[in-house]
């Protein structure tokens, strides 16, 4: 009697069962470099401020692996031809995406590595995993690079409105408890459809989504861009940038293995590019290394690594503040010469503690691939040409300063 094999399920928290149809699939997802994903969360340090937000880059990962499930079935649904190869292959570029993500995200992707995306990393992991697995991943990976046929698979995976943004918006949302970026996901996947190569929405999508836009708008600046938030992974940074530097100047200090070499050294893209063994080391990292070598940071003899770590484990932060218009050098100078004289610090130490930056957010971007709108005429517009709310560039763009400093002066201020 043939008894039919029966699918992986994987039970997930926003959308229920997850059927993992295809075998190949199922053996990425148990591979450990994907695994590793586990232990890196999606948004880095801002459970700090939202307790809640613990979920993490593998979640996330199976998530945009199921809306692209759907969104397949929708658009074969409005008689567009996707082949059971090209659907496995979008799935696979979809589940994979974030596969190159460092410790703590997009906090600390070009601190541990030299000016290298989490996304050139992902194309190098994809390139591995295909030699590991015969070469079956030849379609994913022209897909994820942009260079198949059909150019709107790329834009299912790599857009303004792709599966990637609608997962992480719905899911963070729920696990901030941040109503605001609740989504209606798949009344948008609904509105998809493909007119000539090009992944458009559907008029009566319009509506949908504005309110998506608005959604991740508000997210920003409510959670990926909190002023807490922004201080902690500031702090983050720096005690990176600390540890680093130390190494580099043959000062020690305590450091797992799987992280000195990344200490020790500057790697580039060429780097991993030519050193296989590297990116091996790379798949070593997670959060709990940083927050490893951190606890054990707190009681090193350097004030500013021993300072800046007990911040982050006491959850003893930076002040912040944030205005529209830059910061005084006149003040930050100020703050900085009493901290020297206060803690017995250099000027470059005591920059660690206070400094200015920008910060900005990009609700619609005009110059990049556009948001096409599929008007009932047929015809397709962009989509500032029928949006009441994202037709003007200034209003797209929101820009802010921010400064960190130490409480002790938050009276001058």
């Amino acid at each position: 009697m043939d008894i039919q094999k029966k699918d992986k399920i994987i039970n997930d928290t926003i959308y229920g069962f997850i059927y993992l149809e295809d075998s190949l699939i199922n053996e990425l997802i148990n591979h450990k470099y994907f695994q590793r994903l586990r232990r890196i969360t999606q948004l880095g340090l801002a459970n700090l401020i939202y307790p809640g937000s613990n979920h993490t880059r593998f979640q996330h990962a199976l998530g945009s692996m199921f809306l692209m499930q759907k969104t397949i079935e929708y658009l074969k649904r409005k008689k567009i031809k996707i082949s059971a190869k090209e659907s496995l292959a979008l799935k696979i570029a979809i589940l994979l995406h974030d596969i190159g993500h460092g410790p703590f995200s997009h906090a600390l992707e070009k601190t541990i590595v030299k000016n290298i995306s989490h996304e050139k990393i992902s194309l190098l992991y994809m390139e591995k995993l295909n030699q590991i697995f015969n070469k079956k991943l030849n379609l994913a990976i022209n897909i994820f690079s942009n260079n198949y046929s059909k150019k709107y698979f790329y834009h299912l995976v790599s857009s303004q409105v792709d599966m990637d943004r609608l997962d992480y918006l719905k899911r963070d949302s729920f696990y901030t408890g941040v109503n605001e970026g609740n989504i209606g996901v798949e009344r948008i996947i609904n509105m998809m459809n493909v007119v000539d190569d090009k992944l458009v929405i559907e008029e009566k999508g319009i509506n949908s989504i504005e309110k998506f836009l608005f959604a991740r708008r508000l997210m920003y600046w409510q959670v990926y861009l909190h002023k807490t938030v922004i201080s902690a992974e500031h702090i983050l940074i720096n005690i990176l940038r600390r540890a680093k530097k130390l190494v580099q100047n043959s000062i020690p200090i305590y450091s797992t293995p799987s992280l000195l070499p990344f200490l020790k050294n500057n790697y580039t893209y060429t780097d991993f590019k030519n050193n296989d063994n590297l990116l091996e080391k790379f798949s070593e990292l997670d959060d709990y290394e940083i927050y490893t070598c951190i606890k054990q940071w707190r009681n090193e003899k350097d004030k500013v690594l021993s300072n800046l770590s007990n911040m982050i484990i006491n959850r003893n932060l930076l002040k912040i503040k944030i205005q529209d218009q830059k910061f005084s050098s006149k003040k930050i100078d100020e703050i900085n010469y009493l901290l020297q004289k206060k803690f017995s610090l250099s000027k470059e130490e005591a920059s660690y503690f206070v400094f200015t930056k920008k910060i900005s957010h990009n609700a619609y971007n005009i110059d990049e691939e556009k948001i096409n709108i599929l008007l009932n005429n047929n015809k397709i517009v962009d989509l500032t040409k029928v949006s009441d709310h994202f037709s003007n560039r200034k209003t797209n763009i929101k820009q802010k300063y921010f400064l960190c400093y130490p409480k002790e002066f938050k009276n001058k201020f």
